[in-house]
């Protein structure tokens, strides 16, 4: 029985009504709340027009009394009949409680909660009783729990953090707010069992060939009093619902089995003192097996794993869940010996592209799934392959890793550790940690995209750091966790999974933990302005610059694995529109720098003086801030695969937001991509055609195939010139043969700058790749930064048909347009293309949707360019 509602809700302060009182079956709650579950106190009180939106304005400033309150949940649920009989339980079950709860059955206290991420079981098989059962939560303030606690010396933004296991987000990060939640932010369910229980089930693929796969299923049960024999039935299960293989696993053994210590005569003296607890394993042999891949190598195809406990014949518990099969690892060593950092997946070098993930709201409970669809969805749309779950958020929903696994995507997890010392000395702390750690593993352990555990989030590399620049004199607090706990742990419940301790972590001998030679690497080079390379022990630097933030400091980094990188853009107009106050949407404003949760603003102005110039104006702003990171990531992004013998991935920072604010996110708040991820489209696509130039040097041409299988064909250079003036203007063309192997990066040849720009000038040109015999997207280039461009006047023409929901783009005039911009104030609107260039008299038709299917405002469109004006649609 899911206990979805209805939930009522209400707060006091702290004492003001006593537990017993709040908690008792009989309170009259008729006119409380009434509370979304799963869901969290700040969207029900929204919802129900008690505090204003949190993310308008300042409005957030306004919820913080929330806070600080004393929440209590009730909602009752009935009963036909009581357990009957000895073997038979009633747990109530829940599976995310933020963070410091009772909980309370019939007015009796069943347990107490501590962890926002934590799955928490209580029998109430002795206080249920037929018909109305009244539950009843209460939700301390965070503050009674941290404030006579000992404060470290660093925990990033917000000192209360370490000692509570929740969301560090949550407290406010460098692109959100602080809004502390509250609340049932997961399912609730009761779960009615006789005999015996699953109490774990655990599936890893040992081997995976065209012919054959291996893989080794365990089950774990618990009987509900001595003596009780069980078996487990494990069936793999394909698409159509064929059995492909099975296996009995005898996971409860005998009552004799069970006396062999000497304790017969207690065992059926007191039967429900000893709940019998085993396990068995065995292998499952597939023949032919179709293996699970990522989208862009092949498809991502799942089984089902049934597993049936069963009891003196009768089935009396159930698990299920999609299966793929595959072989995936973490590669430390090339072939040759050479340091690396590269995923294997069914023995094949996986080059993994993608973004780092946040939450999709700080209002965690409340993010619908299709929110969490979209999203997956956009990201395989976007060629991404990879997404990395951070440690400052949560271990995701369920749905986050049904996508991933469904859509052939994988998942780099952190564990909850973000940015902080935290209490590895306290041992009802580490206790507390140790659970969740089991409870996340054995969630998430049999998910097919899921690729690597990692212990936490810049910790070992910002505590080096902090220590060399006096910030923290102390030990390295929560060391163990990530150096021992963990891996202990997993060692134990998900031994064929890869564990990397911290990210970014592997420092040779000398150098810091964001080395480039070994393990991953975060490049805040670009955009912080972090000076590198750096050793270990030395004092950091940070170069606040124009020459210091650049992202052609990209072009420096020759990591192994470029786990994170980035750089501010603008939000789209709608998500900011519809969040500031009016009149206050402008460059400048008190509320556009609300928006900017980062530590000093000057990094963004010093990007885009370099590049773009300095905006005057709330359109500039838009426009130069999205090309610049546009840009900026394609330049590294670029860089990082032509190098792919030797890099193995690159995770942007970051691929969502969790508020309508100003961010390094590709995609923002109401689900509307920014330029950067359209030019994703083609710098993650598996086969790029890239320009290496720097001004005044050759321009170098090369392709970058990620399949698997070899190109050939021809790749053609084309100089076009910005504007045709009075008569068509002759254009350069250059040729080159391709024969390219299967995930390789190929240097084609190169050519003059003053060779391929035949008396005009760097300014005045756009250079395009493109290709004839294989499938790969154009790709444009500029020899200068846009600042310096020779970029004249462009026009548009715009015609929409509705019927057909598309919009096509002609540049009409003599010019190229650049960085045309489609817009509509609709949140979610899919594009299926936005922010591209237009040769002069080149069109492009656009295709509209919205995922949910609302009708589009085709009035508001707004098309424009960089150097056009807005023009209005002209209906056909």
């Amino acid at each position: 029985m899911i206990l979805s509602g209805p939930w009522k809700l209400q707060h006091f302060d702290v004492g003001e009504k006593p537990p017993l009182e709040l908690a008792a079956p009989g309170l009259d709650d008729r006119f409380w709340i009434e509370a979304g579950v799963p869901g969290d106190v700040h969207s029900a009180l929204l919802e129900r027009g008690i505090i204003e939106p949190p993310y308008f304005g300042h409005n957030d400033a306004k919820c913080r009394w929330i806070e600080r309150k004393e929440w209590w949940y009730r909602t009752t649920f009935e009963l036909d009949a009581v357990p009957g009989e000895e073997g038979e339980r009633i747990e109530l079950v829940f599976e995310g409680l933020d963070t410091f709860a009772a909980i309370f059955v019939n007015g009796h206290e069943i347990g107490l909660a501590s962890n926002m991420f934590r799955r928490y079981p209580f029998d109430i098989t002795r206080i249920v009783h037929e018909g109305r059962n009244t539950v009843a939560i209460r939700f301390d303030p965070l503050e009674l729990h941290y404030r006579d606690k000992e404060r470290f010396e660093w925990s990033s933004y917000t000192k209360e953090r370490p000692w509570i296991r929740k969301a560090a987000m949550n407290f406010g990060w460098d692109w959100g707010p602080r809004v502390v939640t509250a609340g049932i932010w997961g399912p609730v369910r009761l779960e009615r069992r006789r005999r015996a229980k699953l109490t774990g089930v655990y599936a890893a693929t040992l081997s995976a060939s065209a012919e054959e796969a291996v893989i080794r299923v365990k089950a774990e049960a618990e009987a509900f009093r001595s003596g009780t024999k069980a078996v487990a039935v494990a069936r793999l299960i394909d698409a159509e619902r064929n059995e492909v293989a099975s296996v009995e696993l005898p996971v409860l053994e005998s009552a004799e089995a069970e006396a062999a210590g000497g304790q017969a005569a207690l065992r059926q003296a007191f039967p429900r003192a000893f709940r019998t607890q085993g396990a068995a394993s065995a292998e499952l042999r597939i023949a032919m097996p179709r293996r699970w891949w990522t989208h862009d190598l092949g498809e991502p195809y799942l089984y089902s794993l049934e597993v049936t406990l069963v009891v003196g014949g009768e089935e009396v518990d159930r698990y299920q869940q999609s299966f793929g099969i595959r072989t995936l690892d973490l590669s430390l060593q090339d072939p040759d010996g050479n340091p690396s950092f590269a995923f294997i997946l069914n023995g094949i070098k996986v080059y993994a592209k993608g973004a780092n993930w946040i939450p999709a709201d700080h209002l965690i409970g409340s993010i619908p799934e299709s929110t969490y669809r979209e999203l997956v969805e956009l990201a395989v749309e976007g060629q991404m392959n990879m997404l990395r779950v951070w440690a400052g958020g949560i271990y995701e929903k369920d749905v986050f890793y049904e996508e991933c696994d469904r859509r052939g995507v994988l998942v780099w997890q952190d564990f909850a550790f973000a940015n902080a010392l935290f209490p590895d000395f306290n041992r009802d702390f580490m206790d507390n940690v140790r659970q969740e750690i089991v409870d996340n593993v054995k969630r998430l352990r049999n998910r097919a995209s899921l690729a690597l555990w990692c212990g936490n989030n810049e910790i070992d590399w910002l505590y080096d750091m902090k220590a060399a620049a006096g910030d923290i004199t102390g030990p390295f607090f929560g060391e163990t966790i990530y150096h021992e706990l963990i891996p202990g742990l997993l060692a134990e419940l998900d031994p064929h999974r890869s564990y990397w301790p911290s990210s970014p972590y592997g420092a040779q001998e000398g150098y810091d933990a964001n080395d480039p030679n070994h393990g991953d690497r975060h490049n805040w080079q670009v955009w912080h302005g972090s000076v590198y390379p750096r050793m270990q022990g030395e004092k950091p630097l940070l170069d606040y610059s124009i020459e210091g933030v650049t992202f052609k400091n990209f072009k420096q980094d020759f990591a192994l694995f470029s786990s994170e990188f980035g750089m501010h853009a603008s939000a789209n107009r709608y998500t900011l529109e519809k969040n500031i106050p009016e009149g206050q949407f402008t460059w400048g404003s008190a509320e556009m720098a609300y928006r900017n949760k980062d530590t000093n603003h000057r990094k963004g102005i010093l990007l885009m003086e370099g590049y773009t110039g300095i905006p005057r104006d709330i359109e500039e702003y838009l426009n130069f801030s999205m090309l610049t990171q546009a840009e900026g990531l394609k330049y590294g992004i670029e860089h990082f695969r032509r190098h792919r013998h030797r890099n193995s991935g690159a995770l942007v920072w970051q691929l969502n937001d969790s508020w309508p604010g100003t961010s390094w996110s590709m995609i923002d708040y109401e689900r509307l991509p920014k330029a950067s991820y359209y030019y994703g489209k083609t710098f993650f696509h598996p086969v790029l055609l890239s320009l290496e130039h720097e001004p005044g040097e050759p321009l170098r041409v090369w392709v970058v195939n990620d399949t698997l299988e070899p190109l050939e064909g021809t790749v053609t250079l084309t100089v076009h010139p910005l504007s045709l003036g009075g008569v068509v203007a002759a254009e350069r063309q250059v040729s080159f043969a391709v024969q390219v192997p299967p995930q390789t990066a190929l240097p084609l040849g190169s050519l003059g700058e003053a060779e391929a720009l035949a008396g005009l000038a760097p300014e005045e040109v756009l250079v395009e790749l493109s290709a004839t015999g294989f499938a790969a997207p154009a790709n444009h280039y500029y020899l200068r930064d846009p600042k310096e461009l020779r970029l004249p006047v462009a026009e548009l023409d715009v015609q929409v048909d509705e019927a057909e929901q598309t919009v096509t783009v002609t540049a009409s005039g003599r010019s190229v347009a650049r960085l045309v911009k489609l817009e509509l104030p609709l949140g979610g609107v899919r594009f299926s293309d936005n922010y591209f260039d237009l040769l002069p008299g080149e069109q492009r038709t656009v295709h509209l949707r919205h995922p949910e299917g609302r009708p589009l405002p085709w009035a508001a469109l707004r098309v424009g360019a960089l150097n056009a004006g807005t023009q209005p649609g002209i209906r056909c």
